[in-house]
């Protein structure tokens, strides 16, 4: 479906939101998965690009998953650090994280079906660079216990964690937008010096305000 049909049924769908409740509601394509076109690239400098979205302070995750099927390659759970995460919607409760297509952790979490969202804590810098290394062994010598709907990896020392179910995923450029719906959340360890912050290209806490 080109953008003039996606455009159409989303014409549609705000039309129908104005419809007595009793009308079915018709639900939005999911969109085709494909490759950025040639002339879908704006003409930016990729480094100034990074250079001035890093000045956007985002906090840290570590989206984790449960294993996906015994004596598979999928026997362990997985895991990838994302500085790219949202909530979303509050009725349904839904969030978001954002995932490059090249990753080689999103299929393994894609065949689960389920993620848990952990939101790591200032002194959780190391657990993230860890998480953040492809083809390791990401949760050797890691503590964890399994959430409660999900049964996805609980970081210990996590000040948040949220249990998700993947509820859709879109296109984004050369990234995955991935919906997830809430299942289950909770706040993990009391730490004084707050959430991992990431700002610039390198790691940051919050600083007592003086207002």
């Amino acid at each position: 479906m080109g953008q003039a049909g996606m455009a159409e049924a989303a014409v549609r769908y705000l039309r129908s939101t104005r419809t007595p409740a009793s009308r079915t509601v018709e639900a939005l394509p999911r969109p085709e998965l494909r490759c950025v076109g040639d002339d879908e690239r704006a003409p930016l400098d990729q480094r100034e690009f990074r250079s001035v979205m890093g000045r956007f302070a985002t906090g840290v995750t570590i989206v984790t998953a449960p294993p996906a099927a015994p004596d598979t390659p999928d026997s362990a759970p997985a895991g990838f650090a994302c500085q790219s995460f949202s909530s979303l919607s509050l009725d349904p409760p839904l969030v978001a994280f954002m995932v490059g297509r090249t990753s080689a952790t999103w299929p393994r979490i894609a065949r689960a079906g389920v993620f848990c969202v952990n939101v790591l804590g200032a002194d959780q810098a190391e657990l993230c660079r860890s998480f953040a290394v492809s083809g390791a062994d990401k949760f050797a010598g890691v503590a964890y216990d399994r959430a409660p709907v999900s049964g996805s990896p609980r970081l210990t020392g996590a000040v948040a964690w949220i249990d998700c179910a993947i509820h859709a995923v879109h296109t984004g450029g050369d990234h995955l937008i991935v919906v997830g719906r809430v299942n289950a959340l909770g706040t993990g360890t009391d730490d004084p010096d707050g959430p991992l912050l990431f700002h610039r290209g390198r790691f940051a806490r919050l600083t007592p305000s003086s207002v």
